[in-house]
């Protein structure tokens, strides 16, 4: 995640995420897309990015690849990383080259005077409304698609953190395989991914469970095409082992916090971010495991891009941000 300010005479905020990009001018979020782009294997030329390239993902012939260019919350490819920027920065209707190599060359290759950088915890914070000035205690979880990030924010500083490779990748993953273990069915990363919304679940129990949901795939035993119902108790059997390692990561980072500010969190509780928190159920699992009240934020998809755009516009005020 990045911002760049200044860019063409705007303030221009970007949460690059593993599954998700956004874009944020003038305060307004313009880009809401998948981090995906479409190439063409021959000519390298970019055929489609965000929503429509997912459309194409798992879908495509042998002259077309699709490729998410950020894993476990990190550029994987730059080349693939520059097609995909370059194709959401012209959707708020600028061209600019983008994305030869780290974060700060790329802002550089769009023309940006100055460029910062902020921890998501951080900006998440900022943009669920906390007061991180203050001498209080918080702490942050923001669970995104390559990874969580938890950390305990307090004077505008973190004090300390935990960050994991299990976010909701790897939850995807979990569903796909337990389909593969446990139905004989083969089933791609869009349609777990469906599965995961529309029945997944950190609970065994739920107070308003969602109704079974159909999922198609291909029967690994005869090769045809299958359909068959699964419900929210499956897919929580099948999220347990990754969700109880966030629990773990959480427990961590609790132990290393000072008592003073241990003290606030009890009395503010643990606030969630990013799409993962919306995992139903997962607040209060946490809440059981932890013995803290929980909180989600609003809108948890974008709290972070609107911290980031708080920061942008108030640089001077917070040292945190890195030039």
């Amino acid at each position: 995640m990045f911002n760049l300010s200044k860019f063409f005479k705007q303030e221009l905020a970007v949460d690059l995420g593993t599954a998700n990009t956004l874009i944020m001018v003038d305060d307004v979020v313009v880009v809401d897309e998948p981090s995906i782009v479409a190439m063409d294997r021959a000519t390298k030329q970019t055929i489609a990015v965000g929503h429509r390239a997912m459309q194409m993902h798992e879908k495509t012939h042998e002259n077309i690849k699709t490729v998410r260019p950020l894993k476990d919350g990190v550029i994987a490819d730059f080349q693939a990383a520059e097609a995909m920027i370059q194709g959401m920065i012209k959707m708020v209707g600028r061209r600019r080259n983008m994305f030869s190599h780290p974060v700060f060359d790329s802002a550089d290759h769009v023309d940006s005077k100055e460029t910062y950088l902020i921890h998501e915890p951080m900006a998440a914070a900022l943009g669920i409304g906390l007061n991180i000035e203050e001498p209080i205690g918080n702490m942050i979880i923001d669970i995104g698609g390559g990874t969580t990030e938890i950390a305990v924010i307090a004077l505008s500083g973190i004090v300390c953190d935990q960050s994991i490779r299990i976010a909701g990748d790897e939850l995807t993953n979990d569903i796909m395989n337990y389909m593969k273990r446990e139905h004989n069915i083969l089933i791609g990363e869009r349609t777990s991914e469906q599965i995961k919304i529309h029945v997944g679940s950190a609970l065994h129990e739920l107070d308003n469970p969602p109704p079974d949901y159909a999922v198609h795939g291909r029967d690994l035993m005869t090769g045809v095409p299958k359909e068959i119902y699964v419900s929210c108790v499956e897919i929580a059997h099948a999220l347990d082992k990754s969700i109880a390692k966030i629990e773990e990561a959480i427990m961590n980072a609790l132990e290393m916090t000072p008592p003073e500010l241990s003290a606030d969190i009890f009395r503010t509780g643990i606030y969630l971010a990013g799409g993962g928190s919306m995992l139903r159920g997962l607040d209060k699992r946490i809440s059981l495991k932890t013995k803290l009240p929980v909180h989600i934020a609003e809108d948890p998809l974008r709290a972070v891009i609107r911290g980031t755009g708080i920061a942008l516009k108030n640089v001077e005020k917070f040292p945190f941000l890195m030039k």
